[in-house]
Formats: C-alpha cells, structure tokens, sequence
C-alpha cells in the first residue's frame, strides 16, 4: 500500500517537471534562428586553393611567367570587387612562392569574353599581354554571391588556347567583412535572408 502511494506521487510529482522540460525545449527550438553567417580567414582557403592548382598542372606548366587578373563577378564579367582582387592576389602569392614570376593585369576591361561552348574564353588583351610578357598561362577567377555564401572557382588557363590547366572551387561564409569586400563603391552591401521564422 505504501509502495503505491510513493509511486503515485512521483508519477504525480514528475509529470509536471516533464511537461514543462519539454515545453522549454520546444520553445527554446521555436526562439532558435539561423543568424547571419560568421566570417572565417580566407586566406588558407585560397592558399589552399592555389597549392592544388600548382598540383594539378605540375606537369603541363613550365617554369616562368604567369599573368594574374582580379577575379570576375560572375553576373557581370567586366566587374570585380575588393574581394574579386585580394582573393587574385592570395593566390597568386603561393604561385610567386613556388618560383612562377607573376605578372600582375593592370589593364581595364574585360577580361573574358562571352562563353565557348559553356567556358569563358580570355579576352583579346588578356592573350596580347600573355604574348607581350611571354606568359604560358593566366591565373583567372570567377565568384558568385549567394545570401549565405559566396562561391568562388579559380582557373589556370594556357593563354595560347584557352584549353584549362587547373581548375579549384571553394566557398566562403557571407560574413559582415566579406560583405563589404563583394560591394562594389555605391552599391549597398547583400542583405542577409534568413530561413527562420
């Protein structure tokens, strides 16, 4: 009878504790959004990028010069970004490290042309300055921003053909600094979409 009676009063004792653990988790599940994402360093990313691009095209790259252009936004070839040149210049540092003399594209204007059967060709200039330099190949890069992310693809293309050597792809967090650094002067920043309620 005693055993009973205490079972009856933890059942009835506990059930109150469960039910309001379990409204707390759902509430605290319900309050929880997905803010914005979170800056990370980029520069081991693109590093990161360059080595395996070296990697890949060991055996088809001679030792020499390679021009380095800012990488494009993908929505409008003719632009780049603060992001679209550092981004270019991070990785053309770990191809100057490994020995290639990088040349770096000072010029205005496109550096691709329209598509070839789904690639970018090099513009008529990028390939003028190949020659003029006596550059094998060119360091070139295109980059798309998302609401969350931006979506980069970096390319070693042989400036005689067109024909690509190496090719990486990596994506980095939206964050508040590479925000700024994907606006272009005058433009106002991404804005951040959130998924939550």
């Amino acid at each position: 009878m005693r055993t009973g009676i205490m079972k009856s009063f933890f059942h009835l004792r506990g059930l109150p504790l469960f039910l309001v653990l379990t409204v707390s988790v759902l509430v605290l599940a319900g309050c929880q959004t997905n803010g914005p994402a979170k800056d990370v360093n980029m520069i081991p990313i693109s590093h990161d990028a360059a080595k395996k691009m070296i990697f890949q095209s060991k055996d088809r790259l001679e030792p020499g010069s390679l021009i380095l252009a800012s990488f494009a936004d993908i929505d409008n070839l003719e632009n780049s970004s603060t992001f679209g040149r550092i981004v270019a210049q991070q990785i053309g540092s770990v191809f100057s490290s490994q020995g290639y003399k990088i040349i770096e594209m000072l010029l205005r204007g496109k550096v691709y042309i329209g598509k070839g059967e789904g690639e970018f060709l090099l513009s008529r200039a990028l390939k003028d300055l190949s020659t003029e330099h006596n550059a094998q190949a060119v360091i070139v890069g295109i980059y798309a921003v998302g609401s969350k992310n931006v979506y980069v693809t970096a390319k070693l293309i042989q400036a005689s053909d067109s024909i690509i050597l190496a090719s990486e792809d990596f994506v980095l967090p939206l964050g508040p600094d590479l925000r700024t650094l994907v606006t272009q002067p005058g433009e106002a920043p991404p804005t951040y979409i959130s998924s939550g309620n």
